[in-house]
């Protein structure tokens, strides 16, 4: 009798387990529709974490397998890192696919939604109330984060800062320019006008002999004017494009590769103000997603070899550092 209450109560443990593990999805290993987001899939389960984490709730309508659109939702807005870090960050996500019955079908009804449709964004509140304008034809990773932006603020939660920058990155894709400017020292020269506003990335290289920056930005956030202004006022000379410019590559970024932050997957961004504020000897780990944090703890503590990765395409790495931790 003992034997085999024993038995029906390893048996139990073991599927209370497996049905743990099966409560998400596995970005690692799933549908390309579904991205790299480690989805719910039961709504009353999303839900009940969302009154007790006090977060919003991302719910994804899509059609799994899917045509183009949806395919192409999941690789490249669904799968971009830190849209993905911020979705499982700040809210609880959640996929209903609309091409099936079942429990899916009741909340594809519930929210009125269509059936074997395109990718459709919902956010919402523990009860269902929706937080923001539903997100539908809009296929951008742009849309998606303004989406989200505006459900924090109208959870009056705060923006981290990794978002914020990845706000930047996806805002300034038709308004990028690129400038040179000379210095003494493009070390100085990286880390003065990476902390600029609206830059998005610096360079170092040299110009017929002379060692220079280039400095790209974004130019509905700053003008030129306003560049050459504060680059003056540092001491930098602005110069006029040469096809003499090569990058110093082994000089990129400097103060950032001489940490443990080279170790890390950077988006450009990030690793123009995690340079500048290393430099200007601030904290750069507020630049970081959790993820990426975590990573950094982990590499003080590890003995085992570290790969240079801030140089790396930003999305390889990720998936790099990913997989190397079996997540």
């Amino acid at each position: 009798m003992k034997k085999n209450l024993f038995l029906r109560s390893l048996v139990f443990l073991c599927f209370s387990i497996t049905g743990l593990a099966q409560e998400r999805t596995n970005g690692l290993k799933q549908d390309v529709e579904l991205g790299k987001v480690n989805w719910y899939r039961d709504y009353d389960t999303a839900t009940a974490l969302s009154k007790k984490e006090n977060k919003p709730v991302l719910i994804l309508f899509q059609e799994v397998p899917g045509c183009a659109t949806c395919r192409n939702y999941g690789k490249d807005v669904l799968s971009n890192p830190l849209l993905v870090e911020a979705i499982e960050d700040l809210f609880i996500p959640l996929v209903i696919h609309n091409n099936k019955g079942g429990k899916d079908k009741q909340i594809l009804n519930k929210f009125n939604e269509p059936s074997w449709n395109n990718p459709v964004v919902r956010i919402v509140d523990a009860d269902g109330k929706n937080l923001t304008p539903r997100v539908s034809g809009n296929y951008s990773a742009k849309g998606l984060h303004q989406a989200m932006t505006r459900a924090l603020n109208t959870s009056y939660k705060e923006i981290p800062a990794y978002m914020e920058l990845l706000g930047k990155e996806l805002s300034s894709t038709r308004n990028i320019k690129a400038k040179y400017y000379s210095m003494y020292c493009f070390w100085t020269g990286e880390k003065q006008l990476g902390a600029t506003e609206g830059v998005l990335n610096t360079e170092a290289g040299f110009m017929s002999g002379r060692e220079v920056v280039k400095v790209t930005y974004d130019a509905k956030e700053v003008e030129v004017k306003e560049l050459d202004t504060y680059a003056k006022r540092n001491k930098f000379t602005p110069i006029d494009f040469s096809t003499s410019y090569r990058p110093a590559t082994n000089d990129e970024d400097y103060y950032l590769r001489h940490t443990d932050y080279k170790y890390l997957p950077l988006s450009d961004l990030q690793k123009t103000k995690i340079n500048s504020a290393l430099g200007n000897r601030q904290n750069p780990s507020i630049y970081l997603s959790p993820r990426q944090l975590e990573w950094l703890i982990d590499l003080k503590t590890t003995k085992a070899k570290k790969e240079i990765l801030f140089n790396q395409s930003f999305a390889a790495a990720w998936d790099k550092k990913t997989q190397s931790q079996g997540r």
